[in-house]
């Protein structure tokens, strides 16, 4: 297959991007600059591109990105600290973020003659991210076939949508990810931050998987305290 991949530079797209390499079935990497204050993930979705010897298409959607206010990856808001399933964490969500990019992804893989477009969403974003659940990944596979009917025969391949994090982790490793060389903090210093949901979640992924997490940290013992806070 010749599969387009929604590549953030984040652990689960690049994870994904190896094993889709490994099969020999990635085409090509489809990433967007939407404004989000961690805009350098998309460095990491560029080493990805060129490490994996793929064409990378880098979309801007500033513009779009700017009138979606109210989340604190893309408007003047604090990115809180803790687990993704605390309400505080539902600032971080952008509306319809992964319906509008996967509309431009089919579009390329369509135009590109491409089979299949693949996103890593997983089943640890249910809870926060809406574009993230089976519900939405079905509807949204069987209105693309509507929309291309005729034109073009694009699936939509989700492999992680029923698995979890540290499942990705394990699968990442498997195929030797360059974990060091992604980047999950939504917060966009110079270190991951340790603290926000996505640093957490990523911290707990390596810990349930048992594989080294060679991530440093600026706060590398603030996810226990998060996860107990979930559990309690």
């Amino acid at each position: 297959m010749k599969i387009a991949l929604v590549c953030s530079g984040g652990l689960d797209s690049v994870s994904l991007a190896h094993v889709l390499a490994e099969n020999g079935d990635l085409s090509r990497l489809v990433s967007f600059d939407y404004g989000q204050r961690h805009t350098k993930e998309l460095d990491f979705a560029a080493a990805c591109a060129i490490r994996l010897g793929v064409p990378h298409h880098v979309i801007d959607l500033r513009s779009v990105g700017a009138t979606l206010t109210g989340s604190a990856l893309t408007d003047d808001l604090d990115v809180p600290d803790g687990h993704y399933e605390e309400q505080s964490m539902k600032v971080t969500v952008v509306p319809n973020r992964n319906a509008i990019m996967l509309t431009i992804a089919y579009g390329i893989a369509a135009a590109q003659g491409d089979d299949a477009v693949a996103t890593a969403v997983h089943g640890g974003d249910h809870f926060i991210y809406p574009d993230c659940r089976p519900g939405f990944t079905d509807a949204f596979d069987a209105m693309q076939r509507a929309a291309l009917d005729g034109y073009a025969d694009v699936a939509l391949h989700v492999p992680f949508v029923h698995r979890s994090k540290a499942d990705i982790v394990a699968e990442g490793a498997r195929v030797n990810t360059p974990f060091d060389q992604t980047w999950s903090c939504y917060k966009g210093g110079d270190l991951h931050c340790g603290r926000c949901g996505t640093c957490v979640e990523r911290r707990e992924a390596f810990d349930l998987a048992g594989v080294p997490d060679p991530t440093v940290y600026a706060d590398p013992e603030f996810w226990r305290q998060a996860v107990e806070g979930k559990r309690a």
